[in-house]
């Protein structure tokens, strides 16, 4: 029994439905397979461009719907629901595309977005570095202005996702290293561009079919144009991460949730069904009382979270709630999860069973959009609570 979400129109129920029979089409037979090779088939981006589940947000004019963010939640509420987190489409729809749409030239506008709309281009964004995690402060990459006007990209990221398939990647620079956060500029760096070199795909704990790489810029020359933004956008790096980080940890705590009670949903159909000392798992109290407290838990998240949205969509929320949203959830997450395992019992342990895939798919999320902790230091410091010094 859950509290009815008032977010969606009869529209977006429409579409959920849509997107569901192409996911149980065109990628819950292949998942799997998916899953052993590290990354998703090219296939299925340029499938879901054609049916137009790309860059939904995007204006016509850019090869988007110019529909509202409520379609691309629905995006996150249904793949992570579905354990289907090869799918990298919430990254390169609602973080690439975006920075381009917000900050590039109207010349990078037209040149990217159409192509990232349609899947002929996968999008990407390179923020950490082997030495730079959350604190962007810090990262080491640099371009190096020329004489005419164009740059020399040197540097090295790391867990960046879309990383192996992508063909446009958002890189996090330093243009002036001695200014700190007002010497970052983000460049528009393409495949193929010589310099431009991908490393291997990461073996990770979870989030097996999503293609995260090493990413290597030895020497890439790059024009003024592939500055985002073009000159007037030197030096504004930082500020345009910090606009957009709120939605990116915002889409976490949206999948947290969907994961969340998805999980809980199995739970409750498996401990129906199995017996232990001749009588169903969910006969006991502390199967029930547990259950109990997880699926009170995940309403709650959802509630805040929905409130979250209703903000995002008027363009009122601030990176403090955010942050809360990212942080509670994404450790709520991870607690179903194990709890859900332990009822599971050594099927829990079962790589073929949704659970436990869920269970190893849910720890980076207090890891990546910035680690819970500091999460917590965003808020604290909303609240007037500096670190000392």
């Amino acid at each position: 029994m859950t509290i009815e979400r008032t977010l969606f129109s009869p529209e977006h129920l429409a579409f959920r439905d849509s997107l569901r029979r192409f996911m149980a089409k065109e990628i819950a037979p292949f998942h799997e397979e998916w899953e052993d090779q590290g990354y998703v088939a090219r296939e299925v981006w340029n499938k879901a461009g054609e049916n137009g589940f790309l860059c939904m947000s995007l204006p016509e004019e850019y090869g988007g719907a110019g529909a509202d963010l409520l379609y691309s939640v629905i995006q996150f509420e249904e793949l992570w629901a579905a354990g289907q987190t090869g799918i990298g489409w919430g990254l390169h729809s609602e973080i690439v595309a975006p920075y381009i749409l917000r900050y590039g030239t109207p010349e990078q506008k037209s040149n990217y977005l159409p192509r990232l709309a349609s899947g002929e281009m996968i999008g990407a964004i390179a923020m950490s570095e082997p030495s730079a995690g959350s604190d962007l402060q810090a990262v080491r990459s640099s371009a190096v202005k020329q004489s005419d006007g164009s740059f020399v990209l040197n540097g090295s990221k790391t867990f960046i996702t879309n990383g192996w398939h992508a063909d446009l990647v958002i890189v996090v620079a330093k243009t002036d290293p001695a200014a700190g956060a007002k010497g970052t500029s983000l460049f528009l760096v393409e495949r193929g561009m010589p310099g431009f070199e991908k490393g291997k795909r990461l073996k990770k704990l979870g989030l097996k079919a999503q293609d995260t790489s090493e990413l290597f810029f030895n020497d890439v020359r790059l024009s003024a144009d592939q500055l985002l933004g073009g000159a007037a956008m030197e030096g504004k790096g930082f500020i345009c991460l910090m606009e957009q980080l709120p939605w990116e940890r915002l889409q976490i705590a949206i999948s947290a949730v969907a994961a969340s009670q998805a999980a809980i949903e199995q739970t409750v159909a498996y401990v129906k069904e199995r017996h232990v000392f001749g009588q169903p798992v969910a006969a006991f109290q502390n199967t029930r009382y547990t259950l109990a407290e997880l699926q009170t838990e995940v309403q709650v998240a959802q509630v805040f979270v929905d409130k979250c949205i209703e903000l995002l969509m008027v363009e009122k929320l601030d990176t403090a709630t955010a942050s809360m949203a990212k942080y509670w959830c994404s450790d709520l997450q991870c607690k179903v999860m194990d709890e859900c395992v332990q009822l599971f019992g050594g099927y829990g342990y079962i790589w073929e069973y949704p659970v436990t895939r869920a269970y190893a798919d849910a720890r980076v999320q207090r890891i990546y959009g910035g680690t819970n902790e500091i999460m917590k230091e965003v808020i604290t410091r909303a609240m007037g609570l500096g670190a000392p010094r």
